[in-house]
């Protein structure tokens, strides 16, 4: 008797290693510390940036080791992580604010493994260093932001439709409409409820001598703007740490109002908790010309239809209560110094709709003074009675007031701010746009870049310290068949490298965690199979026929325990958070490998060694 297997399935498995190897391979070649410059107005880093780079950088004595361009961008290569910090800080300061500058690791791939997509795994948080973000959503504040919108919007549109109304109110978590009759407010009820149906309910009401009509948000619609709440402030966090130029951030919904960021390289946590939890947006409204100002802030008293603001030096201001123009309508914004005052500036530009908009209302009031109001919201967390409560404040200041000289269209610039830096950070946060309700930080963590080193050395430790203990139990208990397995052991963490490289699955310390488990189980099936083996041949069968037996009748058992922890791993996969993601992906990929090696993979490799062999005499087993 010969045990063998079809030509076919040695040449598909010398495909498979060889695959596994290349794109391993990878991983062997250490990263560079390096610099990533994007333009992302531009589409692309200009052809001279090169050599103003390399002019600003050689003033200071740093000199990359090298400059390449991919996908538009510009990346230089340094020695140590220290001349890639140094020269990013120097770029930063140097370069305009249409240029990105952000700390990479850029891999050392060579060419001919990078023209066949070969890349190393990505490397999470923990093992490269960064900041750590969960930041909780307070959705309940979508109902006072939707609320004051459907009040701003009503106020002209009843006007139009010709509808009578004494007084129009913003009751936080309600709309209010007063009528001096009820058959005003019936007419108006009507029109209502079939222009928002679907978005308000009505309800008639009497309150004093006045018929009411109160506008709630309907359930329904309610859930939906809280839904495009969370997902428009994922898109705006995208759009925001894009502008802080970090490479390979993760940004994710976790729950269903929790948003986890996770900035790989980014060290100064002030500045991303600046950028990130920020809600900034800007107002323009007339200045009122009646009323004395001074005299409203002493007496607490404003005329109807306005509002009273204080500019930066304190001085009050009284602004018309309806808005102009809202920040929504910005599409861009830059900041650079103004041609007229020589002061810092911000560019703004509008799209169409803004652009009209604007053009209309700064053409009726030629002449006036138009105030620019800054917005910003900030999320305070308190622990009351042993819960975390979250607390908003707004602050609004004038920033700017000018006369409208001539109609403004979709391009205008801002001044009156303290500084450079201020205008480069509002221009900022114009450009990634408002967030749709605010949040605060509920969790922070910082690991420092030898941190994550020291991570990544004692995971490396720890996989070799498990790997060549059981290489050792192997051999000492299996002889050659140990060996064997040995092989297939060290085909099997191939396998997961290759695999989470092709993948660029992000490796984590539960990853690691994950891989040093599928060392240990890796070899269990190959122990049933051996100890079947050796039952066999206790029994008196042949070495042949013990061998062919011992496979065959362990398949089963094996297919059972690596199936069954197969969807322990999925399970914790769906169910589970990032951390326990990376955990059940390296587990999950360890026992499809560990299957194929432990049962296919040894035994080719018997049959080659002892399958030839029909009057074997006995098995170093």
């Amino acid at each position: 008797m010969r045990n063998s297997y079809p030509v076919w399935v040695y040449a598909l498995i010398v495909v498979l290693v060889t695959i596994g190897l290349l794109y391993a391979a990878p991983n062997l070649f250490p990263e560079d510390p390096s610099v990533q410059i994007d333009n992302p107005m531009a589409g692309e880093v200009e052809e001279n940036m090169e050599g103003v780079i390399g002019t600003v950088l050689g003033a200071q004595g740093l000199t990359p080791m090298r400059a390449e361009r991919r996908d538009g961008q510009l990346l230089l290569r340094f020695e140590t992580a220290d001349q890639q910090s140094r020269a990013a800080e120097i770029l930063r300061n140097s370069l305009d604010d249409n240029h990105t500058v952000a700390l990479n690791m850029a891999p050392a791939t060579p060419d001919w493994l990078r023209a066949i997509n070969g890349q190393p795994m990505s490397l999470g948080l923990d093992l490269r260093g960064g900041v750590h973000f969960l930041m909780e959503v307070d959705l309940n504040a979508v109902i006072g932001t939707a609320i004051e919108r459907y009040t701003n919007e009503l106020r002209p549109r009843l006007r139009e439709e010709r509808l009578s109304f004494s007084a129009l109110e913003d009751g936080g978590d309600e709309l209010r409409i007063r009528f001096a009759s009820d058959g005003e407010r019936d007419e108006a009820e009507s029109w209502l409820s079939s222009e928002y149906r679907g978005e308000l309910e009505w309800a008639p009401r009497r309150e004093d001598d006045d018929w009411l009509l109160v506008g709630t948000l309907e359930e329904e619609h309610l859930t939906e703007l809280r839904r495009q709440a969370l997902q428009q402030n994922i898109s705006t966090l995208r759009t925001r740490v894009d502008e802080l130029g970090v490479a390979e951030p993760l940004i994710a919904q976790q729950g269903e109002h929790r948003i986890v960021v996770q900035l790989p390289g980014v060290q100064d946590t002030a500045r991303a908790k600046e950028v990130l939890g920020a809600t900034a947006t800007l107002e323009f409204r007339l200045v009122s010309e009646s009323g004395d100002p001074m005299e409203a802030r002493e007496t607490g008293e404003v005329p109807s239809g306005t509002r009273l603001y204080e500019e930066r030096d304190g001085t009050p201001v009284l602004l018309q209560r309806q808005v102009m123009l809202t920040g929504e309508f910005i599409t861009d914004a830059s900041s650079g110094i103004a041609d007229d005052t020589g002061g810092p500036a911000v560019f703004i530009n509008l799209d169409g709709q803004g652009a009209r908009i604007f053009s209309r209302v700064t053409s009726d009031n030629v002449g006036r003074l138009m105030a620019t109001v800054f917005i910003e919201t900030t999320i305070e967390t308190e622990e009351e009675d042993g819960e975390i409560v979250m607390r908003s404040s707004q602050s609004e200041e004038v920033i700017n007031v000018a006369r409208i000289n001539e109609p403004l269209g979709g391009r205008f610039q801002i001044t009156g701010l303290d500084s450079t830096t201020e205008a480069r950070n509002l221009a900022l946060l114009l450009r990634a746009g408002a967030l749709a309700a605010p949040m605060s930080i509920v969790e922070e963590r910082t690991v420092g870049p030898s941190l994550g080193q020291e991570n990544i050395d004692r995971g490396i430790q720890s996989v070799i310290i498990g790997f060549v203990l059981v290489m050792l139990f192997m051999i000492l208990y299996y002889r050659v068949f140990g060996v064997i397995a040995n092989v297939a052991l060290a085909l099997n963490l191939v396998f997961i490298v290759s695999v989470l490289s092709m993948l660029q699955a992000t490796l984590t310390l539960p990853g690691i965690a994950g891989i040093v488990l599928t060392v240990g189980m890796a070899v269990d099936a190959n122990v049933l199979i051996f100890e079947r083996i050796r039952e066999e041949l206790r029994n008196g069968m042949s070495p042949q026929a013990a061998i062919a037996s011992g496979y065959d009748r362990a398949v089963t058992t094996i297919a059972d325990a690596n199936v069954t922890t197969l969807i322990a791993a999925v399970v914790l996969f769906i169910f589970g958070t990032g951390p326990i993601k990376g955990f059940a992906i390296t587990l999950s990929i360890g026992i499809v490998a560990s299957m194929f090696t432990a049962i296919v993979v040894t035994r080719a490799i018997v049959n080659l060694t002892y399958g030839r062999q029909p009057r074997l005499a006995r098995l170093s087993i």
